[in-house]
Parts: structure tokens; C-alpha cells; sequence
């Protein structure tokens, strides 16, 4: 039975670690010491959003975060399905499909207007779920700018 947690402090290690996972399958960087201050600054204000931890048969097996935003546009406050990670022996065993299912419940409880998420253009996987799921590829670019 897949089962989803909602993250405490006493998470924070381990949602990082598994996030050391994840963004090593693409090589990118993290710092350890800002994520886990990011996910106190998180943890504080659950108006930005909020995160998981998936579980089977009482294992950790992954995470979910979903972040928050006003848009005028969608009227109301929408979600970006920030990370969602499933650890390899995890994978191909229905569970993202089903983390897919928990986050439309969590958003429509949430009330919120519409779920964004961005995949990177390898990972065919992953695509194929969320289009399985009810998403559909935008007409729109993403684009994003650093300000440092």
C-alpha cells in the first residue's frame, strides 16, 4: 500500500538525501546545508506549498513537493509540481501514478485552479505518466531568469 507523509523537520535529512538522488541523475548541484534551510523556511509557511514523502509497505521510497502561486490569469492560486522522485527499485510499479492521483486530490482539496510541472526532454518516462495522468503538453515556453 503506497502511502503519502507529509514532510516534518524530523524529515529534512531524509527528503535531502533523497533529493541528492534525484538531481544526481542529471548532474545538478546542491548544497545540503541551503536545502535543509530551505525546507525549514518551507515547513514554516504552509501557504507556499507542500511536500511528501511516498511510502510502501512503511519504506520511504520517494518524494513530492508542490509549490504555490497566485496567477490572474487562472483566477485563484495555482501549483507547481515543484519535484517528484521515486527511488529506482520504485520505478515502473504504478506508485507514480498513483503519487499523480494524490496530488490532483491534494490540489482540488487546495482548490487550486491548475498543476504546472516542468520534465526534463530525456526522460520519456516521466513524460509519459503525467500525459497518462490528464496533462497535456503547453503551447507556451518555459523560460526562466537567475537574479544572482
Amino acid at each position: 500500500m503506497i502511502q503519502f507523509k507529509p514532510l516534518a523537520h524530523s524529515d529534512i535529512d531524509t527528503i535531502v538525501d533523497l533529493m541528492q538522488q534525484f538531481y544526481a541523475i542529471d548532474n545538478y548541484p546542491i548544497d545540503i546545508k541551503i536545502s535543509k534551510s530551505l525546507f525549514i523556511e518551507f515547513l514554516a509557511n504552509e501557504e507556499i506549498g507542500n511536500a511528501w514523502l511516498i511510502l510502501s509497505e512503511n519504506e520511504i521510497i520517494g518524494y513530492v513537493i508542490l509549490t504555490y502561486i497566485f496567477s490572474f490569469e487562472y483566477q485563484g492560486k495555482i501549483a507547481f509540481l515543484d519535484e517528484l522522485y521515486l527511488t529506482e527499485k520504485a520505478r515502473g510499479k504504478g506508485v507514480g501514478s498513483k503519487t499523480i492521483a494524490f496530488v490532483i486530490e491534494e490540489s482540488k482539496k487546495k482548490e487550486l485552479k491548475l498543476i504546472y510541472l516542468e520534465i526534463e526532454n530525456h526522460n520519456q518516462n516521466a513524460q509519459k505518466l503525467y500525459l497518462a495522468s490528464g496533462f497535456e503538453l503547453h503551447n507556451r515556453k518555459l523560460m526562466a531568469y537567475k537574479t544572482r
